[in-house]
């Protein structure tokens, strides 16, 4: 029996947000590979939707490391540890693939070599998705052959506005926002606002994501049946 995703982020902010995971969702259900489950509210409805599921599942977060703080609260407060046929699994991080999206992101919205890099993550209380943001603009850094500053939206410092002012403070007239977020919601807006010479986009259902988002089904179906 192939065991149900439950996909979990927190779409509670803004219904954009909401309907951008929801697409989403849709995106991987069409790759027929998996039952497919959503919980994109409230602890309440995520820990309903998981005692719903009749049989094993996998709980998989549709959102990257150290790019959500709200989703990195929800779901730590799942416990499935009474249950033998659930799992779930870390939130996407510094994926080799995932990166060379980003670093051809970046390079597809303008970016130039000599320009300034920020890359753009949320932050949080996790020091664990922390240490993979360091490693995402460690490799993006390898991708594109330049500096990659990391800034923050809502927790941690720098902020990114203040990354991107450094930068240029440094001689960088242009400087690129490389968006580490997986859809596009209300913290997107205001890294538009900023003023960056460029700015990528979220990630979204790309082939990339939907792909690692199924790997990452995969290994721990296998880990349940071992």
């Amino acid at each position: 029996m192939v065991p149900t995703m439950v996909l979990v982020a927190d779409g509670s902010r803004d219904a954009h947000r909401r309907d951008a995971l929801c697409g989403l969702a849709e995106a991987v259900v069409q790759r027929g590979e998996a039952p497919v489950r959503t919980a994109f509210g409230s602890h309440a409805e995520l820990q309903a939707t998981v005692e719903s599921v009749q049989g094993p599942l996998v709980v998989v977060p549709a959102f990257l490391a150290g790019s959500d703080t709200a989703s990195t609260e929800l779901l730590s407060g799942l416990d499935i540890s009474d249950r033998f046929d659930a799992c779930a699994t870390a939130p996407l991080g510094a994926v080799p693939s995932i990166v060379a999206k980003l670093a051809a992101q970046l390079r597809a919205a303008g970016w130039c070599p000599g320009d300034g890099v920020v890359l753009a993550a949320d932050g949080g209380p996790d020091n664990d998705e922390r240490r993979q943001v360091t490693d995402v603009a460690r490799m993006l850094s390898r991708r594109v052959q330049s500096p990659v500053q990391v800034g923050y939206l809502n927790a941690w410092a720098p902020s990114v506005s203040d990354a991107v002012t450094r930068l240029r403070r440094n001689g960088h007239g242009r400087v690129a926002v490389a968006t580490w977020q997986l859809v596009e919601g209300s913290d997107f807006d205001r890294l538009r606002d900023i003023g960056a010479t460029t700015v990528t986009a979220p990630f979204g259902p790309s082939a990339v994501v939907i792909d690692t988002l199924l790997a990452q089904h995969r290994a721990a179906t296998a880990r349940l049946a071992a």
